[in-house]
């Protein structure tokens, strides 16, 4: 049941790339339940779903990172976080309306579901405890998602931010629990490759979301202005210094097998730094679709063509900490001058084209993209910053 030592163990199979595919549709149904909610309790509420469909998959990554995926038992495990992944999916527009308790039901089926598989499949395997105590949070945070789901609005927002924090703090706590002591990070045995190359897809996932946007956004046009043109160029041109930036250095093969390969580290390089820089590009999306569609600038559009970066680079500088130890300074740089734009762009509000801030962003997320692309060349991944 378990994945053979050997040269292709790191491989993501097809099973793997199938289940991601699912993914593509969370990650729209998210982008635009954030277009429509667009308020401070719209991006607190978005920002919980999407913390539950990123730990979902997350959870699934990892334990594929153990699992073989041509066992025939695994493809029907992943077949079933597929449709449980779909469910959630489909629930999330109106998780805090008629459709709360769909998108509990699937999450803690699949949370609740795939670590009591794991904890009977890799029996007499170190991993098999570890799952068990995996199994009694989820379990727990399980509760509390249902009866949230049973809720009022505001209600259902605090249980389910409380379920989402027992979820996520779990490894943080080595899953201690009482009666079942703790499954400390060191008794996780991963594969960093497999990882490193599975968030590399899930975060390529989020970046073709943001084409997707501005396809059908542009075709829904009639008729196309030439400032909608300028403004889809804009937002590919964005796209493309995000990818770069990215994979100049955090997606570079050398992350994976010469930095700090400890799970600890990994822990926080993949279930965490990439959470972040995955958001960061849903939020990209959003922005790209309210500079193609308003001409003024307003907050929304400031704080999304700002934002979206922002977060990226938190989780970008994140990543490197916990890989490299390195102190990435161009990324600060690039974070203080996105402020100063957003700032600026508060400030001025409708004095300025909505494109304008656009043009500002991307200047400085392609500045870094060359930076990272030229200080990345002849130097360690404990040095590159």
């Amino acid at each position: 049941m378990m994945r053979s030592e050997g040269a292709r163990r790191s491989e993501v199979a097809p099973i793997e790339l199938f289940f991601d595919l699912v993914y593509v549709f969370a990650i729209i149904q998210v982008s635009h339940t954030l277009l429509a909610h667009l308020s401070w309790l719209g991006v607190l509420e978005v920002a919980l779903l999407f913390g539950a469909v990123w730990w979902a998959w997350n959870y699934s990554a990892w334990a594929m990172n153990w699992l073989d995926p041509s066992s025939g038992l695994v493809r029907v495990l992943n077949g079933l976080l597929m449709l449980a992944a779909l469910g959630m999916s489909l629930g999330l527009p109106h998780a805090f309306a008629e459709d709360g308790l769909l998108f509990a039901t699937c999450y803690v089926a699949a949370q609740v579901g795939r670590a009591a598989f794991m904890a009977v499949a890799l029996r007499g395997h170190v991993l098999a405890k570890n799952y068990t105590n995996l199994l009694a949070w989820s379990t727990s945070a399980g509760v509390l998602w249902l009866v949230g789901a049973f809720l009022d609005p505001t209600a259902r927002l605090v249980v389910w931010l409380v379920a989402l924090v027992v979820d996520v703090a779990a490894p943080r706590f080595e899953f201690r629990f009482p009666g079942l002591g703790s499954a400390p990070m060191h008794t996780w045995p991963t594969d960093p490759e497999h990882l490193a190359e599975r968030n590399r897809g899930v975060f390529i996932i989020a970046l073709g979301e943001s084409i997707l946007i501005m396809g059908f956004t542009l075709s829904e046009l009639d008729p196309i202005t030439s400032r909608a043109v300028v403004a889809t160029l804009l937002g590919f041109v964005g796209l493309f210094v995000l990818w770069w930036a990215y994979f100049a250095l955090a997606g570079q093969d050398t992350q994976a097998s010469r930095g700090d390969a400890s799970t600890r580290a990994l822990r926080s390089a993949f279930a965490y730094a990439h959470a972040l820089m995955v958001a960061g590009a849903i939020v990209v999306a959003v922005s790209i679709e309210l500079r193609i569609s308003h001409t003024e600038t307003d907050p929304s559009v400031v704080l999304t063509t700002v934002g979206g970066p922002l977060i990226y680079l938190a989780g970008n500088i994140l990543f490197l900490r916990s890989r490299t130890g390195a102190v990435a300074r161009a990324r600060y740089v690039a974070a203080t001058a996105l402020v100063v734009v957003g700032a600026l762009g508060l400030v001025l509000g409708h004095a300025v084209p909505s494109l304008a801030i656009g043009v500002a962003t991307v200047a400085v997320m392609a500045t870094l993209a060359v930076v990272t692309q030229l200080t990345s060349r002849g130097t360690s991944p404990t040095t590159a910053g």
